[in-house]
């Protein structure tokens, strides 16, 4: 399917980026886009309202949020097509669908011959991403973690052998058990962690994994986002779980501690530390 949002004669949605702290952010595109719309559809009426009061714009709000996104879609599409509206979907901060509620809107737009454009803005995970310190040709968005440290665990070992910069969201009540979780599973690998993106009290934290794990975690406020260099391991002649299992038990033979036979086994596989402990432990 191809559309030319501004040539065919089809309704459209504006997904629009706002602010992820700094208000003057928002870009004069996005005050003449919203307020030339019919109807808002915003993740949470009460964050949107503040927002729109600070540019003196007063539009109808409904919330489309996590809980209510498919049946709130359904009622949004169906007032375009009875009643020709101009709607315009915003999260609370940064851009819509981005670990945020949206998707099910476009989509559903999409199947009933709805148009879907974007107006630009603030994105923390470039925000951070650029100003880490780390490469940014290539990198992979992950978003959040799921809270459960198994399943935390689970989707970290997926993704520690991409070469690519990694980047999360964490919230402050979680940063000191995500960043933990990252160090076992990931090695000691150079990290970012920037905190009050374009407010005030902005922060970068640029430090190992082993360091990071030492911070205050009192000192962390404010949503997080975590940038972490990718997997530099030279895996040419890589091992499997098994040959590395072989090889722990064998310096454990010898007479070594599990922790020392370890250490032995990355020195032969160069594999980090970390990882063998994850996958002796976890065929024991």
């Amino acid at each position: 399917m191809r559309s030319q949002n501004f040539i065919d004669n089809k309704p459209l949605i504006y997904l629009v980026a706002t602010p992820i702290g700094n208000l003057s952010e928002f870009s004069p595109r996005a005050i003449e886009v919203i307020s030339s719309c019919d109807l808002i559809a915003c993740e949470d009426t009460r964050n949107t309202a503040k927002l729109l009061s600070f540019f003196n714009i007063n539009k109808p709000l409904v919330s489309l949020r996590e809980h209510n996104e498919v049946s709130e879609s359904i009622n949004i599409i169906n007032k375009i097509k009875d009643k020709n509206i101009k709607v315009v979907y915003v999260s609370d901060a940064g851009y819509p669908c981005i670990s945020d509620p949206g998707h099910k809107l476009v989509e559903l737009a999409l199947q009933n011959d709805i148009n879907i454009s974007t107006i630009s803005g603030p994105n923390a995970a470039i925000n951070a991403l650029v100003a880490s310190g780390l490469p940014c040709d290539h990198f992979y968005f992950h978003g959040f973690l799921d809270p459960k440290k198994k399943i935390q665990k689970e989707q970290l070992n997926k993704l520690k052998n991409k070469e690519e910069t990694l980047i999360f969201y964490e919230a402050p009540h979680r940063i000191m058990d995500t960043l933990n979780v990252m160090y076992e599973i990931l090695g000691d690998r150079n990290a970012c962690l920037a905190r009050e993106l374009t407010k005030k009290f902005e922060e970068f934290i640029r430090l190992p994994l082993s360091k990071m794990v030492e911070l205050e975690e009192n000192t962390l406020k404010g949503e997080m986002v975590i940038i972490v260099e990718g997997n530099k391991e030279d895996n040419s002649s890589s091992y499997n779980d098994e040959q590395i299992i072989k090889l722990v038990n064998e310096q454990i033979q010898k007479g070594l501690s599990t922790k020392d036979a370890i250490k032995i086994t990355s020195e032969i596989t160069k594999i980090n530390k970390n990882s063998i402990y994850n996958i002796y432990h976890s065929n024991k």
